[in-house]
C-alpha cells in the first residue's frame, strides 16, 4: 500500500501553534526533560502528520513550574489530502480466460469497499496489476491534536503518575488548564479532561487571575509583560545566572554554581530574584563540604567564595517574585539558614563526643539486606576482602584493615542521619579530627569513588583495595540473593557498581582477576552462615559475565570500536587490566599494521567458516597425528604451529601482544600453502579428521589473544 500527498488539495492556512499544560507546581529536576520530551513529541507528530508548512521547522519548548508548552511556527489549520493506492492480484490471477473475475479480484475489491469494475489497472516492468487509488481528505488541526496531545501525554517520561479529585485521569501533577491557540483561533479539542482555552495563568502573587492570550504568537510575550512568568526555560536560566554573577563580582566574589543546582533554581522559579545573605562568621569553622550541602542542597542557595577559594559567610538566594521589601525576604532567609547551620554545627560537635573506633558495633543497627544481615556483617566481610586484595597488592595489611573497618562508621553520625549525601566525606573529617591516620581517613571518604558515570576515581592504593572489596561483597550479595537486575530496574546500583568496579582495575592499573575476588566474595558469604542464598558456580559465572558485560560501555566510552571488544571477549578475560591492554594493543595492530592486520583476520575468517563452530577446550598441535600427515605443505605447518604455539602463550600470559600479533602472522604463510595445496576434506575420514584437528588446534591458538574474524577493518580506517 502506497500513501501519497496531494500538495493541490489543501488551501490550509500556516500560522502558530501554541500548546500550555497548566499545573500544580511541576518537580523541579525532571522540569527541563519532561518540556524537552513534551515538545520533541508534539513537534514530530505534526511533521509526521504532514501538519508543517516546511519540514525543516523546528519547534520551541517552554517550560516554568506550572505549565510545559510548545510553541510551532508555520502549522496548517488542514491536513493535505491523501492518496492511497493498494496493490492488488495480477491481471492474471484476477480474470479467468473468459473476462469473468477470481475469487482473487472479487476479495480484493472486497476488501476495498469497491465493485471491481471500480478498480484500475497498473502496469509495470513486471506484469499488470489491479490497483486502488483512493483519495483521503485531510483532516483539520483540531482533529489532528486531539491524538497528538493523548500520545504526547502518553509518552512523557513519567516514572510515577498520579490522580487528583474524583478524576481517572493521571499526569505528574494535578492539571487545571489547557491553552491551545492556532494564531489567534482557540483549537477544538481536549485531554486530561480539560477542553482547549485561551486562557493560561500567571504568576501565583503577582497574576493570580487569568490570562486570555490574544494570540499564539503573542504567548511567551504576554505572560511576561502581564503575568510576571519569564515562560522560556533558557532565558530564564540565563537570566538568573546574570544576576548572580553580577551580585558575586560587585563584592569582588565568586559564585560556585553547580549545574545541577543552577537547573533546580530555574525550575523552581517563574520570575527570578536573586538577593545576598550573609550567615554567622563562627559557621565558617565547620567543613566546607557541609556548608556547601546545607547551602546548595538543603536551601538551594548559591554558595560565594573569595579570590582565593575559600568560602565567605555569604550566600545568595533566588526567590520567586520581586519583593516589595527585599530586606525582610533576605532576613528571613538569613535566619532560616542560620538555624539549619547552628543544627549541622551541633552535630559536628556531638558526633566528635565518640570516636569513630567506637561505632563499630552501632553498625549491627543499620540494615544492609534481609538476607545478607547488617551493615556491621557487611563490614566484616569487607574488612577480609580489602585484606586479601591488599596482599596481593602488597599494600600494608593494618592499615588496610583499620580503612576497612571505618569505612562505614560515619552511617551512624547524627551528621549523615541529616545529610545523607555526607557520607565517607564526613567520616573523613572525624577521622583527621580524632588523629586517625591520614590515609585511612582518605580512604573512608574514597572508597565510595566512583559515585557516577565519569566521576573521579580513588587514589591507587588501600583505598582502591576498600572500594573495591566494598563493591565485590555487594555484587556477591545481591547476585547470591537472586535481585539481579532486569531491564531498567536495578535498586541496588549493580551496573554502577560494576563499572566502579571495572574503571577502578583498569585506570589504577591494578591487576586482580575478577573470578578470584567473586570466588571470594562468595566464599565469605557462606563462611557467614548465610544459607538462603545461592552462591554456587552457576551463580558465580553470571556475576561475572554480568560484570564483564559492562566492559563494553566502558570501553566504547574510551574510543575502542565495539567489534574489538568482542573479538577480546571470546575467551572471557577476567583481569580487567590486562583485557584492556589487549583490546589497546589490537587497536593499535590494525591501525598502524594494516597488513598484518589483515592477513591475520582473513585466515581467521577463513578457518571459521570452515569449522562453523569455535572449538571445544583448548586443542594444540600435540593432538595431531603426524602419522596421518600426508602432504609437505602438512608437516610445514605443523611444525611453524608447534614452534609459534609456546611463544604465543608465553607472550601472552606476559602481556607481550604485540609479539604474539607477530608470531602468528609468521604462520599465516604455511596457512595459505596448506590451503592452496591440501583438501582439507579428503576422502580418507581420518585423514581428514586429523586436518580438522589441525585447523581447530589453528584457531585455539588464535583465540588465546583475541577472535580475529570478529574484527571489521572497515571500522578502523583512518579518519
Amino acid at each position: 500500500m502506497q500513501v501519497s500527498n496531494n500538495p493541490d488539495s489543501s488551501s490550509s492556512e500556516a500560522r502558530t501553534l501554541v500548546v500550555e499544560i497548566g499545573t500544580e507546581e511541576l518537580p523541579p529536576k525532571a522540569l527541563k526533560s519532561l518540556s524537552e520530551a513534551f515538545s520533541e513529541s508534539v513537534g514530530t507528530a505534526l511533521k509526521n502528520a504532514g501538519m508543517l508548512d516546511d519540514e525543516n521547522l523546528s519547534w520551541h519548548a517552554y517550560a516554568s513550574p506550572r505549565r510545559i508548552a510548545v510553541k510551532i511556527e508555520r502549522v496548517l489549520s488542514i491536513q493535505p489530502d491523501l492518496t492511497q493506492q493498494r496493490k492488488g492480484p495480477s491481471l492474471t490471477a484476477a480474470f479467468s480466460p473468459d473476462g469473468s473475475p477470481t475469487p482473487a479480484a472479487i476479495g480484493f475489491a472486497r476488501a476495498c469497499g469497491v465493485e471491481v469494475n471500480d478498480l484500475e489497472t497498473e502496469k509495470t516492468e513486471k506484469g499488470a496489476w489491479l490497483i486502488h487509488v483512493q483519495s483521503i481528505p485531510g483532516k483539520t488541526l483540531d482533529q489532528v491534536m486531539f491524538g497528538v496531545m493523548h500520545d504526547a501525554v502518553r509518552k512523557l517520561p513519567i516514572p510515577k503518575r498520579m490522580r487528583w479529585g474524583d478524576c481517572e485521569h493521571e499526569f505528574v501533577r494535578p492539571v487545571h488548564w489547557l491553552l491551545a491557540l492556532h494564531g489567534d483561533k482557540v483549537l477544538d479539542f481536549s485531554v486530561l479532561g480539560l477542553n482547549a482555552g485561551r486562557i493560561t495563568y500567571g504568576h501565583r502573587f503577582h497574576a493570580s487571575q487569568g490570562l486570555s492570550v490574544g494570540a499564539a504568537e503573542h504567548y511567551a510575550d504576554e505572560l511576561e509583560q502581564q503575568g510576571f512568568v519569564l515562560v522560556d526555560y533558557e532565558a530564564r536560566q540565563s537570566s538568573i545566572q546574570q544576576q548572580i554573577d553580577r551580585i558575586a563580582e560587585r563584592d569582588g566574589l565568586k559564585a560556585l554554581m553547580d549545574p545541577d543546582l543552577l537547573d533546580e533554581v530555574v525550575g523552581l522559579t517563574e520570575w527570578p530574584v536573586a538577593l545576598q545573605g550573609s550567615f554567622d562568621e563562627r559557621f565558617l569553622k565547620l567543613p566546607r563540604e557541609v556548608l556547601i550541602e546545607t547551602m546548595a542542597s538543603h536551601q538551594k542557595y548559591v554558595c560565594l567564595t573569595d579570590r582565593t577559594d575559600r568560602l565567605t559567610a555569604r550566600f545568595i538566594v533566588v526567590i520567586n517574585l520581586d519583593s516589595q521589601d527585599p530586606d525582610r525576604v533576605r532576613k528571613g532567609n538569613e535566619r532560616v539558614l542560620g538555624a539549619r547551620l547552628a543544627d549541622a554545627e551541633f552535630f559536628w560537635n556531638t558526633d566528635q563526643k565518640i570516636p569513630l573506633t567506637d561505632r563499630f558495633e552501632r553498625l549491627k543497627t543499620v540494615v544492609f539486606h534481609n538476607q545478607l544481615g547488617s551493615i556491621f556483617d557487611k563490614s566484616h566481610r569487607i574488612i577480609e576482602l580489602a585484606r586479601r586484595i591488599s596482599d596481593q597488592l602488597g599494600l600494608d595489611a593494618q592499615t588496610t584493615e583499620q580503612a576497612a573497618r571505618l569505612c562505614k562508621t560515619d552511617l551512624v553520625t547524627e551528621m549523615v542521619a541529616e545529610f545523607p549525601k555526607l557520607q565517607g566525606v564526613a567520616g573523613h573529617h572525624y577521622g583527621l579530627a580524632q588523629g586517625v591516620d591520614p590515609e585511612v581517613a582518605r580512604a573512608i571518604e574514597a572508597h565510595y569513588l566512583p559515585r557516577f558515570s565519569g566521576d573521579k576515581l580513588p587514589p591507587a592504593g588501600i583505598a582502591s583495595s576498600v572500594a573495591i572489596a566494598d563493591r565485590i561483597d555487594t555484587l556477591c550479595g545481591i547476585f547470591a540473593c537472586g535481585d539481579t537486575p532486569s531491564g531498567e530496574r536495578d535498586p541496588f546500583s549493580l551496573r554502577r557498581a560494576s563499572l566502579g568496579v571495572l574503571r577502578i582495575l583498569m585506570e589504577n592499573r591494578i591487576d586482580l582477576d575478577l573470578r578470584v575476588l567473586i570466588d571470594w566474595g562468595m566464599d565469605l558469604l557462606t563462611e557467614q552462615g548465610w544459607h538462603k542464598i545461592d552462591t554456587g558456580k552457576a551463580v558465580r559465572g553470571e556475576l561475572i559475565k554480568f560484570i564483564l558485560e559492562r566492559s563494553r560501555q566502558l570501553m566504547q566510552s574510551k574510543g575502542y570500536e565495539v567489534d574489538l571488544w568482542r573479538a577480546a571477549m571470546e575467551k572471557t578475560p577476567t583481569r580487567p587490566l590486562d583485557f584492556v591492554e589487549r583490546v589497546a594493543s589490537i587497536q593499535k595492530l590494525v591501525r598502524e599494521e594494516r597488513d598484518v592486520a589483515e592477513s591475520i583476520i582473513a585466515i581467521n575468517k577463513r578457518i571459521s567458516n570452515i569449522l562453523q563452530q569455535p572449538p571445544v577446550g583448548s586443542i594444540s598441535a600435540k593432538d595431531i597425528d603426524m602419522s596421518l600427515i600426508k602432504h609437505e605443505s602438512e608437516r610445514q605447518l605443523v611444525n611453524a604451529l608447534i614452534e609459534s604455539e609456546s611463544s604465543v602463550l608465553k607472550d601472552k600470559h606476559e602481556g607481550r601482544y604485540a609479539q604474539t600479533f607477530h608470531s602468528l602472522f609468521k604462520i599465516c604463510p604455511d596457512i595459505d600453502s596448506f590451503f592452496d595445496n591440501v583438501l582439507v576434506n579428503a576422502d580418507d575420514p581420518e585423514v581428514r579428521k586429523n586436518r580438522m584437528t589441525m585447523l581447530q588446534a589453528i584457531r585455539s591458538i588464535f583465540l588465546e589473544v583475541a577472535d580475529f574474524s570478529q574484527i571489521r577493518m572497515e571500522n578502523h580506517e583512518e579518519k
